[in-house]
């Protein structure tokens, strides 16, 4: 059952849950941030009603720099910035930034800890018709891989607000990854949002299995847990919202009761959230683990829902990995 001291949205399950973008939520929690701190400034690459920085621009246009197509450039500028006190939020779609300028975000901002705010928009296969130079599936690998660095991954458009409001008050570079196309709404207004916690979204006393998913992919969890209920198979579905630092001592503990585990991201299976979860076992708990994500390819263009089935990445796919790792178990 969805767990009721997170006040979830009930009608999750419903054909006409509400649908949002993740950059709408970060839209949202860049304009209340600057309102809130006059140092927040926001600088785009070319990109300003994509990221929707567009609001911001138009609130406090001496506060907002247009970078144009120069995504190394707008680091360096922000890593300027964030040690003359101001605190940059630089948003761009993700293959170009933290992507294209990745050597930049390491020098400029990271090894100086500069306290910058990296906005990675149109991540993952769900960007879709866009085709692969378009569709980040490497990006938490290439930051996580970073010292210091902060990583948050909204599940909704309600989350992606708080992340953005709680990036704002970090001291530290801190990445923040959004989607293009619409999602479901699984959270509400007082929907706690704590960084370096995970939450379990989908509760059970005795599970024979534990989800970890991360964004949008925790909808698609949830609907598997549902189908897997209603064959009598209990599991947990777990939204690991912040992925660095990861909360390694919840993790294992919620291992512990169920003995197997699925991870599930729109990523490449390597170096995201599955392989974060799979260091924290191998440390703590050695589990038999699946991983949902790109197997080592890239997607194509198509429909987000399409590619989700193509690529195994869908809710079958998660009920079909959930099975097979209790019979890993069990043998």
């Amino acid at each position: 059952m969805l767990n009721p001291k997170l006040y979830l949205n009930e009608k999750v399950f419903d054909s006409d849950c509400e649908m949002q973008t993740t950059r709408l939520g970060f839209g949202e929690g860049l304009l209340e941030a600057g309102k809130a701190d006059r140092n927040i400034v926001a600088l785009s690459a070319d990109l300003t009603e994509s990221t929707h920085c567009h609001k911001f621009a138009k609130e406090f246009p001496d506060r907002f720099i247009q970078c144009g197509v120069a995504e190394q450039n707008m680091a360096s500028v922000a890593a300027g910035l964030a040690v003359s006190g101001k605190i940059p939020f630089i948003a761009s779609y993700a293959t170009f930034s933290p992507g294209k300028n990745w050597e930049t975000v390491r020098t400029t901002i990271v090894y100086n800890d500069a306290n910058v705010k990296i906005a990675g928009h149109h991540s993952g296969i769900v960007t879709g018709p866009d085709g692969a130079t378009h569709q980040a599936t490497e990006d938490i690998a290439i930051m996580r891989a970073l010292p210091n660095v902060t990583i948050f991954i909204p599940c909704d458009s309600n989350q992606a607000k708080a992340a953005t409001l709680t990036a704002a008050k970090i001291n530290g570079p801190v990445y923040v990854r959004f989607t293009r196309d619409k999602t479901a709404v699984m959270t509400g207004d007082k929907t706690p949002f704590v960084p370096g916690k995970v939450d379990v979204y989908w509760e059970s006393e005795k599970p024979v299995a534990t989800i970890f998913a991360t964004g949008y992919m925790v909808y698609h969890a949830l609907l598997a847990a549902k189908m897997l209920k209603e064959e009598k198979v209990d599991v947990e579905v777990c939204n690991v919202s912040t992925i660095k630092p990861l909360d390694e001592q919840e993790i294992v503990r919620l291992v512990k009761k169920s003995g197997a585990v699925v991870t599930c991201e729109d990523h490449q299976v390597m170096g995201g959230l599955g392989g974060a979860i799979a260091e924290t076992l191998a440390k703590h708990k050695p589990t038999p683990i699946e991983f949902i994500g790109l197997q080592n390819t890239f997607a194509e263009s198509g429909k987000p829902q399409e590619l989700l089935e193509k690529y195994k990445m869908d809710k079958n796919a998660i009920l079909a990995a959930v099975k097979k790792v209790i019979a890993r178990k069990t043998s």
